[in-house]
């Protein structure tokens, strides 16, 4: 993946560098719109596009540098809603679009898949900006090495975790991403403990090292968020087991 790291043009950086936050985010707006606008995993792009709560909450974000944050888990928890909430920003800068995976630039979008979303230097936090790849790659799954991160973090498409209904919190943090987990699992992988089939999500293969970097130690991973009786199953006899991986929908996970 590449590293990218963008300063913020000057002009921004007088908006929001001087008013750095020192105390945290309020997330509470950010709990209200996604409460609003989130139904299971679908997302009512519409309805976020012309609410000026999303506005309010980056303007949040922009204005607070996270190595402030009082601890490692109200860090995590700050860069997870950062990456989900300038994630609904881009969908939002081009809705209507089929999928996030056309999307150039802000506000722009091409007819052919490029892929190249997630290059795009939107997310603004304590006066720089940065990419959607370097928040994940360079900062969340290196420094927190918590490979749970893969349960929350939303890239818009049906194939992704849902998108929780409430922010990510420092107190509450380990509970929703055991909570995620759980659901993706039964959501959007296919396990079937009589026949010993466990059809994954691409995300596990793409990202096997962050999950152990084998079947055994990745079956004894999700072991944690299945059924008590499969859980034995995968870690009595990992061998035992076939894996395969499912396709993944880059549809937009959009609430029609």
């Amino acid at each position: 993946m590449r590293q990218r790291l963008h300063l913020l043009p000057s002009l921004i950086v007088l908006l929001f560098g001087a008013a750095t936050a020192v105390a945290g985010v309020n997330d509470a707006v950010y709990t209200a719109l996604l409460q609003d606008h989130v139904r299971g995993a679908e997302v009512d792009y519409r309805r976020i596009q012309k609410d000026p709560r999303l506005d309010a909450y980056l303007a949040e974000l922009a204005a607070t540098d996270p190595t402030t944050l009082a601890s490692r888990d109200a860090q995590l928890a700050f860069w997870i809603n950062a990456y989900n909430a300038y994630t609904l920003k881009l969908i939002a800068s081009v809705y209507p679009v089929d999928t996030i995976r056309t999307i150039t630039a802000v506000g722009q979008t091409d007819d052919v898949d490029q892929g190249k979303p997630w290059d795009i230097p939107l997310a603004i936090v304590g006066g720089r900006a940065y990419t959607l790849e370097f928040i994940e790659h360079e900062i969340i799954r290196p420094q927190f090495n918590d490979a749970r991160i893969h349960f929350a973090l939303v890239c818009a498409a049906v194939s992704c975790p849902k998108l929780r209904h409430e922010a990510y919190t420092a107190t509450d943090l380990n509970a929703q991403l055991n909570d995620q987990g759980r659901w993706f699992l039964a959501h959007r992988n296919e396990i079937d403990g009589r026949r010993r089939t466990a059809r994954l999500s691409q995300i596990f293969n793409w990202f096997a090292d962050d999950f152990g970097g084998n079947q055994t130690a990745i079956l004894d991973f999700i072991a944690d968020f299945t059924t008590a009786d499969i859980a034995r199953s995968l870690r009595r006899d990992p061998d035992g087991w076939k894996v395969s991986y499912l396709d993944y929908d880059w549809d937009l996970n959009d609430r029609h």
